[in-house]
């Protein structure tokens, strides 16, 4: 059989996204044939035996597992935190499959998290080159303008990168808490995933971010699921993600 890179091979296994394996490669945590792996090694996936921290990876012989998580405050979206913090896959450890979340939420912000064991799905929706859009219900404090607005969808730059057009609303502006604080609701759209874009965003506009809730990924919503609960996702939302 023809030899492949073993990163991959942990995508055919549905283990989890190549980037993900090679994390692992580098940290020591697979064997092949007893022999700490290197990156880049190729294998032979009649011949070779490869584990991962002891265990051996094998193809599965049944479907992919794609989950739709509600994710709470508080939850990192880590397999495990060396700081002992809650992780997002806590919360899916009950789907009695091992499954990886694609892309990040970060640990203040919450609403919909998929996961999955399809390496090569994960794989593909997290390149930087794949636009999937991503919705957020973004509460501010304040009441929000039409000049604020405009602020948010002029060209701008974090960290030197200079960011991709985004879409942005306003849904309520001026409302009040029970505390009488007054807020604004905004709807934002992103077609890429910096690191806490839309905070950051946000405070270049002057504007403070009280609440952040990703309320759908491409056609894939939040709806009524419950915070901190996981739906499997349904045939045609499998096949829009693998078409899109």
């Amino acid at each position: 059989m023809e030899r492949i890179k073993l990163q991959k091979y942990f995508t055919d296994c549905g283990v989890m996204s190549r980037r993900a394996a090679e994390r692992e490669i580098e940290a020591g945590n697979v064997t092949v044939n007893g022999a700490v792996a290197a990156i880049g090694e190729r294998i032979d996936p009649e011949c070779d035996t490869v584990r991962w921290n002891g265990k051996v990876i094998s193809p599965e012989s049944e479907g992919n597992t794609y989950i739709a998580l509600n994710k709470p405050l508080g939850y990192v979206t880590t397999m495990a935190d060396e700081k002992g913090r809650k992780t997002a896959a806590e919360l899916v450890s009950d789907a009695n499959h091992r499954v990886y979340p694609i892309g990040r939420l970060d640990m203040y912000s919450e609403g919909l998290l998929l996961f999955t064991d399809d390496g090569e799905l994960a794989n593909k929706l997290t390149h930087p080159s794949h636009d999937f859009s991503k919705k957020y219900l973004v509460k501010v404090k304040g009441t929000c303008t039409d000049e604020d607005i405009k602020r948010l969808l002029s060209p701008m730059e974090l960290d030197g990168y200079q960011l991709r057009p985004i879409k942005a609303r306003i849904v309520k502006a001026g409302d009040c808490d029970r505390e009488g604080n007054v807020y604004s609701t905004l709807a934002i759209t992103l077609f890429e995933g910096r690191n806490r874009q839309i905070r950051r965003m946000c405070e270049k506009c002057g504007l403070v971010v009280m609440r952040l809730r990703r309320v759908s990924v491409g056609e894939i919503k939040l709806s009524d699921l419950p915070l901190g609960k996981w739906r499997y996702l349904t045939k045609e939302e499998i096949e829009y993600l693998k078409n899109s």
